[in-house]
């Protein structure tokens, strides 16, 4: 492998990817929540009545890992299955009550994290980096 492997921006963003992922786990630990946690729970609120399969999409993970988190979270009483108003077979998912002071909670540790990253950067090359991540982000996506 060549040494300028380690030096590439995909590299880079996959580091700093898991620096965030890794504090986001240690800081949500103790509210019983994990990462896929707080991003199922976010996803609900943003486009309530998601089906499984297309959570599973969004997040980029098997049906099944979404099947067993829907049925964690259930569980928990922070989301419901409501049948699909045309195919009965198709099971909608809301958040509950619970859910939502679940995430609001989780997502009070989220945006510390996020507050330390852009403290860690000041004000000028966080507008930088949020600017680039998106021009690369829509590069991307075009190619």
């Amino acid at each position: 492998m060549e040494r300028d492997a380690l030096d590439r921006v995909t590299w880079a963003l996959r580091r700093a990817e898991l620096a965030v992922q890794a504090l986001k786990e240690q800081r949500l630990r103790p509210l019983g929540m994990a990462t896929a946690h707080y991003t199922l729970l976010i996803s609900l609120h943003a486009d309530p009545g998601l089906t499984g399969a297309e959570l599973a999409r969004r997040l980029n993970v098997t049906p099944q890992a979404v099947a067993s988190l829907v049925a964690r979270l259930a569980d928990r009483g922070q989301l419901e299955r409501r049948e699909h108003p045309r195919h009965r077979h198709v099971q909608e998912l809301h958040l509950t009550d619970a859910g939502r002071e679940a995430l609001r909670t989780a997502d009070a540790v989220v945006a510390d994290v996020e507050r330390q990253a852009t403290e860690a950067l000041g004000p000028d090359k966080t507008t930088q980096l949020r600017a680039l991540l998106d021009q690369l982000a829509a590069a991307l996506r075009k190619a």
